[in-house]
């Protein structure tokens, strides 16, 4: 029993390092960039500073507080359902996944309460093609989401070679 609690602890620490890992470069980006400059950072990224009222990577951004403060309470919701899932899961690797996805949820959420804003900072482009700006937190949402649909695609086949360890 306590090897089992302590083993869901470890995904606290994932949630609370992805919250922290997103608010301190949320500060970083605030201080360091301008507003709508672009500073080269890796090939396929760049620093771009902008905010949005939408959902992640800026979908549904039409800068609308009343909206906004709807995507928040939508938000905490959510975040309360993933913390549910994560308690009730029994599959370390969907915990993990949930941890991502809870860890970067709570990091927009708070972000988005200041004043309803979410502060979006990594562009993503190849050549001249921009695909979307995002943040720590949309990057954990989304990895976290991706790795939970691979699992949940390939299930049978996972459950079976842990069975199997």
């Amino acid at each position: 029993m306590r090897a089992g609690l302590l083993f869901k602890k470890r995904f606290f620490v994932t949630i609370a390092s992805i919250f922290v890992l997103d608010i301190v470069t949320k500060q970083y980006a605030l201080r360091a960039l301008i507003e709508g400059a672009s500073y080269e950072f890796l090939p396929f990224i760049d620093l771009y500073l902008t905010f949005n009222s939408g959902v992640a990577f800026g979908f549904l951004d039409i800068g609308n507080r009343v909206i906004s403060n709807i995507l928040t309470l939508i938000g905490i919701l959510i975040v309360i359902y993933v913390f549910k899932l994560i308690k009730n899961e029994t599959d370390n690797l969907k915990q993990y996944s949930l941890s991502l996805i809870l860890g970067g949820a709570l990091g927009n959420i708070i972000d988005r309460f200041t004043d309803g804003l979410v502060t979006d900072f990594l562009h993503l482009k190849i050549a001249d093609f921009s695909f979307f700006i995002f943040n720590i937190a949309d990057a954990s949402i989304s990895l976290g989401a991706i790795f939970l649909i691979y699992l949940e695609l390939f299930k049978k086949n996972h459950l079976s070679n842990e069975q199997t360890n």
